[in-house]
């Protein structure tokens, strides 16, 4: 159908579903062409070699397909030179693009070759260096490697001087900061040099730059203090990122008169002191100050203030909790964490979205007046907090993750956790919880991760544990993520209209897709990833992001469970971790475990298990760690096949009746039927005639004392034998009589002779 427009002007076929590979056919019969956008689509293959054709483009934007083949820049080498804008973001392009072939197009405005698979190297200039005659208005070469280049940042661009937006972020740039950028182009409002290797003090220009929003040198190698007059010479940005670099010192008073900022990121720096004092925002919605040297919260901030996110997590801030973060009515998600704040925690706090407060040194029971009703995930862990689990937490019917371990909290689980029908991570470890574990957490059908570790608990493994989800659904409605609004970049203009254009197709086409006048930065919601730390595989591991999503597992190690292990756990298929170790529990190991076809940690070990290893766990091929070492267990061991083949002799030692590889013991018949017992150190000394004296007597006089009440017993039943056992008797006195008496009766008469 496209063959037969052979006048049209302005193609527009962004963002629908089209895929396959564009038609040789079909293009090349659009010689008229002006505007091409086929962004936003799933088209594939390689670009057809016609568009050199098109002598009369000046839009042409095939970004965000998947484009591949040789990222050669003869595509664009015959088109005439009234080209203004072109855009091949994110395909799948490879090898060498050279910006040569634009050197004498000079309308260009918009160039844009953000690299996908980072296997794309773009040549910007060539052993003798060159300038163009274009002026650009933006220029985004994200995750390109730069190719041959012979300064830190292209040459070129020492002559641009009316740039918007500037994005050479994820590349491969060294030496100094390019203040001289900034400086050249006073109309600049979107500045994103991350992640690259620059290094040195952040210089900035000399004179005020009121249009910049947004900055971002994030993932350098920056150091030194930060400039103090940061605020006078960016007094109107909006976006501010500074983290992961190694800058140090206070942070700059002039900062506190930024009146429009939204994000601000001091994150894994060395900065010290606090937040300034004299502080004027008004619009502020995330500020991240973690990994860094602070000792203090100034109290700043009030109710009007829209702070939503506050991260001050690894600092050094020795302090109670500021009150005033209680009348933050805007704030979703405070992050505490490895600090040294203490006391009590205020009940002045509501968030709706992550309270994390783990690993201070707050002591005292939590109030029962705090109230957290749409709370989503909640860490105290590593702290000295008391008493029982305040019931009031049982209200939060949002709770997605609640991690209390590692503290002093004693009592019983109350039944009312049932109310948490949401919760998805439960860590109670390392606590001194007694009693018995209710079945009221059957009830929490949604748990993917349950630790009950290092307590106190006694009684038996509830029976109804299978009915708990164990990663077996993952929720739709589930993010392992706290919320948090964020910023970037999502129009690159929205007034530019092309004079040669006057309908509204035309107009469309520039304000959606090649306007570029007018920078727009909007909000949108992002998510901070929930990181849960569980202990598998003998270690603890930490598990965020999809991981977390799909991760499950149950431990209930170190208590005084009795009883046998219920053979319904091996319907918890999707299970990735079972610890049952250091309890009392006896029986045998349940045949259905083999069921447990994800399982990748089993521990079962220091129990008083008895019977057989099942041989069916072989079939489990994900197992890398298996034990059940000090207990009971008798007879061969699986075989050394598929995943039982790596263990080794520690996974089964503490059993005496246990035979076969990697054990030493061998399963002949003999041992089969009567096992050897274990040798001592001293085995050579020993003689099979020793014997213990002590148990010698013992045995005999129990013997001797049995056989003679069983005699007795014998005669007094029976009196046929008792009649024959007394004349015995008294035969025998009678023979013992004359024998003697006649035998003294012949010793005397010999005397007398």
């Amino acid at each position: 159908m496209l063959a037969n427009l052979s006048n049209l002007e302005v193609l527009i076929l962004a963002r629908n579903n089209f895929g396959g590979q564009l038609t040789t056919q079909e293009f090349c019969a659009l010689k008229k062409l002006e505007v091409l956008d086929l962004s936003y689509n799933h088209f594939e293959g390689i670009l057809p070699p016609c568009i050199n054709n098109m002598t009369s483009l000046v839009v042409l934007d095939i970004s965000t397909n998947q484009f591949n083949g040789n990222a050669s820049s003869s595509y664009v080498e015959a088109i005439g030179t009234s080209l203004e804008y072109i855009d091949f973001s994110y395909n799948q392009f490879v090898g060498i693009f050279s910006f040569n072939s634009f050197a004498n197009y000079s309308k260009l405005e918009v160039l844009r070759f953000n690299s996908q698979n980072n296997k794309v190297e773009i040549e910007i200039e060539g052993s003798m260096g060159w300038y163009p005659l274009f002026q650009l208005k933006i220029i985004e070469l994200s995750n390109c490697s730069l190719y041959k280049l012979t300064s830190n940042i292209p040459k070129f661009l020492l002559v641009q001087h009316e740039l918007n937006i500037i994005n050479l972020s994820h590349n491969k740039l060294n030496g100094s900061f390019p203040n001289w950028l900034v400086e050249n182009n006073t109309r600049l409002r979107v500045l994103d040099l991350r992640n690259n290797f620059f290094v040195g003090q952040l210089y900035l220009p000399t004179l005020i730059h009121s249009h910049m929003t947004w900055m971002d040198v994030s993932a350098n190698h920056l150091d030194g203090k930060l400039p103090e007059n940061i605020g006078k010479i960016f007094p109107n940005l909006v976006y501010l990122n500074l983290s992961n670099n190694n800058l140090e010192g206070n942070l700059p008073s002039s900062i506190g008169g930024m009146l429009y900022l939204e994000v601000l990121d001091f994150s894994s720096n060395n900065f010290s002191g606090g937040v300034p004092k004299r502080i004027k925002y008004r619009l502020l919605r995330i500020l991240q100050m973690k990994d860094n040297q602070f000792t203090s919260i100034t109290p700043v901030f009030n109710s009007t203030v829209d702070l939503s996110y506050l991260d001050i997590s690894n600092n050094r801030i020795s302090d109670t909790i500021p009150r005033w973060l209680g009348n933050m009515s805007y704030l979703s998600t405070l992050v505490m964490a490895n600090n040294s704040f203490y006391d009590r925690v205020p009940c002045e706090l509501s968030m709706t979205g992550t309270l994390d407060l783990s690993h201070n040194l707050f002591t005292g029971s939590l109030h029962f007046c705090l109230n957290l009703p749409e709370l989503e995930h909640l860490y105290l862990r590593g702290n000295e907090f008391t008493g029982s689990i305040p019931k009031v937490l049982f209200n939060s019917s949002s709770l997605l993750t609640l991690d209390i371990g590692d503290n002093n909290f004693t009592g019983n689980i109350s039944v009312e956790i049932k109310q948490l029908q949401g919760l998805r991570v439960l860590l109670l470890s390392g606590n001194h919880f007694t009693g018995i574990i209710p079945n009221q957490l059957c009830l929490l059908r949604m748990i993917n991760m349950m630790d009950l570790s290092k307590n106190d608990f006694s009684g038996t493994i509830p029976q109804c544990l299978h009915d708990i989800n164990f990663g077996k659904i993952v929720a739709p409605s589930f993010d392992y993520s706290s919320r948090m609004v964020d910023l970037y970049y999502l129009s690159l203009g929205s007034t530019y209209t092309y004079k040669g254009f006057s309908n509204v197709d035309a107009e469309y086409a520039y304000h959606e897709y090649g306007g570029y006048k007018e920078v727009e930065i909007e909000f949108v919601t992002k998510y901070k990833e929930v990181e849960i730390e569980f202990v598998t595989k003998y270690r603890p591991s930490s598990y965020k992001g999809y991981i977390l999503r799909y991760m499950s597992g149950l431990d209930f190690s170190c208590n005084n469970l009795t009883g046998g292990i219920p053979p319904m756990l091996g319907q918890l298929s999707s299970l990735h971790a079972l610890n049952l170790s250091y309890n009392q529990l006896t029986g045998k190991i349940p045949i259905t475990f083999s069921k447990l076809a994800q399982l990748e940690s089993l521990d079962l070990s220091h129990n008083n298990l008895s019977g057989e290893i099942p041989s069916a766990l072989i079939d489990l091929t994900f197992l890398e760690v298996f034990n059940v070492a000090n207990n009971s267990l008798s007879s061969k061991v699986p075989d050394m096949k598929a995943q039982f083949g790596t263990f080794e002799k520690s996974s089964y030692e503490g059993n005496p009746l246990l035979c076969g590889p990697p054990l030493d013991e061998s399963c002949t018949k003999v041992n089969e039927s009567y096992p050897t017992p274990r040798q001592s150190s001293n085995a050579s000394d020993y003689k099979w005639y020793d014997v213990d004296p002590i148990v010698f007597h013992t045995s005999f006089s129990v013997i001797y004392i049995i056989f003679f009440f069983s005699v007795i017993s014998l005669l007094y039943i029976n009196p046929y034998w008792l009649q024959r056992c007394t004349n015995l008797i008294e035969d025998l006195i009678y023979k013992c009589y004359y024998f003697v008496f006649e035998t003294l009766e012949r010793l005397l008469n010999c005397l007398c002779n």
